[in-house]
């Protein structure tokens, strides 16, 4: 006797169909979290998609932000994400790898994530922040955001009346000089690559008592986990609390370039261009904090993202009414 089975088709590799929403927002740092409790307030379906790299994450504290100074950036995330999940927003611990515009449908766009889940929107926004790429010193990575900083506005209060060094390594320099001389009178400029200074510049040193040392620092030392000092290429140690330097930045822009935009440069780096509210010249796509302002602190990047949220509801909004239009005219059109 011939026995015959029948196999039953494994649907388990089909991919599974992906999660619609209003607006995916890549990124979960203050601009992508405000961005969907201003959508979240006005009843849009959110995904929020973080990959859990907030710039800000070795600082101790978000400074120059009313209500929440000096709050830990680790907490300010955990509060801002309670806030958006409780006006309905859907947070996603992930990467998005991939985006791509689905031609003459609603939604506009898909996103795919890093674990093969996927999600559709009718607008995206890039709340993707940036990458601060840092001098080619020893040791600076390890004390970046404690004892190596870059923004007076954020850190700066903290090493007040220290010995702060400013490393020179472009035309930046002379303005760090001037802002953190305001903040201690133990500022030394170190020549690490800069450009011939002008004779004007040179007075102007002179004037705030700030002495200009001979470069370039080789590395850094610590003690018990903090600077101690920047050791110079002859072995002289220029002992310091703190030192200043210029990043380049450089903004996290994968998915917007794949989408057919082109990014703008300025001296501090490379950025999505936007207009007001964060819309940019790619339709459906807007940007919002450092992927879109590089010099944007915790505050204006959270500004950046409520403005941005208001401006994507507005554009569904018109986009629904128009909708609405149309499918009354086709029904009232003669057969």
């Amino acid at each position: 006797m011939t026995s015959t089975s029948t196999t039953t088709p494994d649907h388990s590799a089909q991919p599974a169909p992906a999660t619609p929403a209003d607006v995916v927002i890549v990124g979960g740092s203050a601009a992508g979290l405000s961005a969907a409790v201003a959508l979240g307030r006005s009843l849009r379906s959110v995904v929020v998609v973080d990959a859990g790299r907030p710039r800000n994450a070795p600082a101790d504290g978000a400074h120059n932000l009313l209500g929440r100074e000096g709050i830990a950036p680790a907490d300010l995330l955990a509060a801002g994400r309670a806030e958006a999940l409780g006006y309905g927003a859907t947070i996603v611990d992930g990467e998005v790898t991939a985006a791509v515009r689905l031609d003459g449908t609603d939604p506009a766009f898909e996103v795919g994530l890093a674990d093969g889940s996927r999600y559709r929107a009718r607008r995206l926004l890039l709340a993707t922040g940036l990458v601060d790429e840092l001098p080619d010193v020893d040791g600076i990575g390890e004390l970046w955001g404690r004892d190596v900083l870059h923004c007076p506005y954020c850190h700066g209060y903290e090493v007040r009346g220290r010995r702060i060094g400013v490393l020179g390594t472009g035309p930046m320099a002379m303005h760090q000089v001037l802002l953190f001389t305001q903040l201690s009178d133990q500022v030394t400029l170190i020549d690490q690559s800069l450009p011939e200074l002008s004779a004007d510049e040179h007075a102007r040193l002179d004037a705030l008592g700030v002495p200009l040392v001979r470069g370039p620092v080789r590395r850094l030392d610590t003690a018990g986990g903090r600077l101690r000092a920047a050791i110079l290429a002859d072995g002289t140690e220029l002992e310091l609390d703190a030192l200043t330097v210029t990043p380049r930045f450089v903004a996290r822009t994968d998915l917007f370039t794949a989408l057919g935009g082109e990014l703008s440069d300025n001296p501090m780096g490379t950025f999505i261009p936007t207009e007001m509210g964060g819309r940019t010249a790619v339709p459906g796509v807007f940007a919002a904090g450092n992927a879109a302002d590089l010099s944007a602190i915790v505050g204006a990047s959270a500004a950046a993202g409520v403005q941005a949220g208001a401006l994507i509801n507005a554009d569904l909004a018109d986009a629904d009414v128009t909708r609405a239009l149309a499918r009354r005219t086709s029904a009232a059109a003669p057969v």
